[in-house]
């Protein structure tokens, strides 16, 4: 009688089984080996499976020992590029060597991470470079270019994510020369692919996926279809990630860089042949005179757009620049028309024309049914139409692949995040995916919060919205980050907040010397956390990061580098924004309570998140300040307060202090985990 896949698992598992003779740190985990079985079942019976797993759960080890199991093919998709790297350069290999499995993996990422052989030789040419910086970074590429086999930018290093030169040596589907490039045999993101259809395992990133699903262009199309599981970590990001993908976009940037090309090929491939630089400028006014009209925004603004124009635009204006861009892309088509011969370049770039006119002349018209309009308004404008949610999505085009035929029914979906909701069914998660009838499973953090972290919310800190707020946040990181020798994590909800609070705390302990104050976006995101994971190490000084936005997730900082975390106030989505009014309307007119049923669950996920940074193995210790009295206060605050771990309560300012020279009174070392161990 043949083994099961259940059985195969729960064996994986065992005290003396594969996994704890391949590593003498291994130990079984109750809720490690729940999920595990819950998913190799899953992958037998086909199914969907929704899987919330606390921290130190090992979630990662937990889908991967059942799926490497199977035998079957398996598409793994994360939140992000580095997540993707880690699974593939990490954990697959030692899982596979562990449990004897010959696996063949590949990764796909989206080509803007691949270096592009045929742009680079352009931007050589390209005169126009910004400065002698980018001309170094360029230098660079071309050297690494001789010996990469992957073409995969983060295997360079050195080279900053935020580097002008990526652009200009990468492509995007819209400048593509698919078969008719010249350097197409050689293409990295060709043999990226063919790899990706010939491996058992192949990891993604959710953003990949969602553009695949709407586009049908990374090659997925194809890879889908085959896949007889498929595996979603960081499953809580999959909703906001898929609507950026599955309505439309049409972007003042795409305009620019769609000039530059243009006159980038005109000069260096048909000079003199048309006007190269008339239209390159045309096309340059219109776009920077759309941006104009909106006039001067808060950074980071999202303008509501229910009607003709978006708020406080006026529409006589707002229409003609739209038509000033599509004007201007049509003169460039019909130059781009009389010399589709001499280059592969041009046809391409004459598509990009017309496809970035129709995308303007859509913005003209009225939304389609159920969608929403909004402009992000930076430097840049993005005008934005997209779905409420991916429910209907991934109902239609992804659990009833019609490529899959009769094999639909046995395809394996499995969903998991440390935080999914704060219900039993986990509805903020299940129901704008689509997922109501999925099978759900919570498995809780094996950590001991009551001994490894307290919880204070000070009851005298000023109203949020008072003045006085971000100082008085600022003030309680100082003292505590002064006791505990930096060791501190401000998060903010807002960008005001993040710089008010970092020029208090640069001000105060920056000028002083003897902590370092790290406030986001004054460095690379990697190089602010490696910096803060490093503390107060090899004689440098202890650090205070102070960040808002992707730092409340994903950040990983175990050991005595994080003590405390300092959330400024509780994380509601902002009412103004065009997306959460449109979510929360539509709630309202299905006779539900939008606060109840939408705001407070997002804000009980989102500082779950947060809380996260927190502990991240059995040996830290720490204390999270949530400096926005209403969490106690508040009758929603009781429903916010079970969504966090279960940490002894600080109820006074002396309890505060006290935790925090315990903490700093404590030298006990933290080692990292090795071997097989899946933190």
């Amino acid at each position: 009688m043949s083994v099961g896949l259940v059985d195969l698992t729960r064996e994986a598992f065992a005290a003396l089984g594969p996994l704890a003779r391949a590593a003498d740190d291994f130990l079984p985990r109750e809720g490690q080996t729940q999920m595990a079985m819950a998913v190799a079942a899953t992958v037998e019976a086909g199914g969907v499976l929704v899987v919330e797993a606390g921290t130190g759960v090992g979630k990662t080890f937990s889908y991967l020992v059942p799926a490497l199991l199977s035998g079957e093919r398996v598409l793994l998709s994360t939140a992000t590029k580095t997540l993707q790297d880690q699974l593939a350069g990490r954990d697959l290999p030692r899982l596979a060597q562990a449990l004897g499995v010959p696996v063949r993996q590949a990764v796909l990422k989206g080509r803007a991470s691949y270096l592009c052989l045929h742009r680079m030789e352009l931007a050589r040419r390209d005169a126009t470079l910004p400065d002698r910086t980018a001309v170094r970074a360029l230098a660079k590429v071309e050297q690494w270019a001789q010996s990469t086999a992957s073409g995969d930018l983060a295997e360079l290093p050195g080279l900053d994510e935020r580097s002008p030169v990526i652009p200009l040596v990468t492509s995007t589907r819209e400048n593509c020369l698919g078969s008719q490039c010249p350097k197409a045999k050689a293409c990295h993101v060709n043999l990226a692919r063919r790899e990706a259809m010939a491996a058992d395992v192949v990891v993604v990133n959710h953003h990949l996926f969602f553009a695949d699903l709407a586009v049908r262009e990374s090659g997925m199309a194809e890879l889908l279809p085959t896949v007889r599981v498929a595996v979603f970590d960081e499953a809580h990001q999959l909703n906001e990630t898929g609507v950026q993908f599955l309505g439309r976009q049409l972007g003042t940037a795409q305009v620019l860089d769609f000039t530059r090309d243009l006159l980038a090929a005109g000069l260096q491939l048909a000079r003199g042949l048309a006007d190269w630089q008339q239209h390159a400028a045309a096309c340059e006014r219109a776009a920077r005179d759309l941006r104009l009209v909106v006039g001067r925004t808060p950074p980071g603004a999202r303008l509501r757009w229910q009607g003709p124009a978006p708020d406080g635009v006026p529409e006589p204006e707002w229409t003609a620049a739209l038509n000033e861009i599509i004007a201007a892309l049509q003169g460039a088509a019909e130059a781009l028309d009389t010399v589709s011969e001499i280059a592969p370049d041009f046809p391409r770039l004459h598509e990009r024309a017309l496809s970035l006119t129709e995308r303007t002349r859509a913005f003209l018209a009225p939304p389609a049914e159920g969608s929403i309009r909004w402009v992000d308004a930076g430097n840049h404008l993005r005008l934005v139409e997209s779905p409420l949610d991916i429910a209907e999505a991934v109902r239609s085009r992804m659990l009833r692949l019609p490529e899959a035929g009769a094999e639909a029914s046995r395809r394996s979906w499995i969903f998991t995040s440390a935080t999914l909701g704060d219900d039993d069914r986990l509805t903020w998660f299940t129901e704008p995916c689509g997922l109501q009838d999925a099978h759900i499973l919570r498995v809780g953090s094996p950590f001991d919060y009551a001994r490894q972290a307290a919880l204070y919310v000070p009851r005298a800190m000023p109203a949020p919205n008072d003045p006085g707020h971000a100082p008085a946040v600022a003030r309680l990181a100082e003292q505590g980050a002064r006791r505990l020798g930096g060791r501190t994590m401000v998060l903010t909800t807002t960008l005001r907040a993040l710089r008010a609070i970092g020029e208090q705390l640069q001000d105060r302990l920056g000028s002083e010397g003897a902590l370092e104050v790290l406030v986001q976006g004054q460095q690379p995101k990697r190089l602010l956390i490696d910096r803060f994971r490093e503390g107060d190490s090899r004689g440098r000084p202890g650090c205070v990061l102070v960040a808002s936005a992707s730092f409340w997730e994903g950040v990983d900082v175990p050991g005595d580098a994080l003590q405390l975390v300092v959330i400024d106030k509780l994380p509601f989505p902002p009412p103004n924004d065009p997306l959460v009014e449109a979510r929360a309307q539509r709630l309202q007119a299905q006779g539900r309570n939008a606060f109840n049923s939408y705001y407070v669950p997002e804000a009980a996920v989102a500082l779950k998140q947060g809380a996260g940074r927190l502990i991240r193995s059995e040996a830290d210790r720490g204390v999270l300040v949530v400096c926005d009295p209403r969490l106690a206060t508040m009758g929603y605050g009781r429903r916010l307060l079970a969504a966090l771990p279960p940490m002894r309560r600080l109820e006074a300012a002396d309890q505060f202090e006290a935790a925090l020279d315990a903490l700093g009174a404590d030298p006990a070392t933290r080692t990292s985990t090795t071997g097989l161990r899946d933190p």
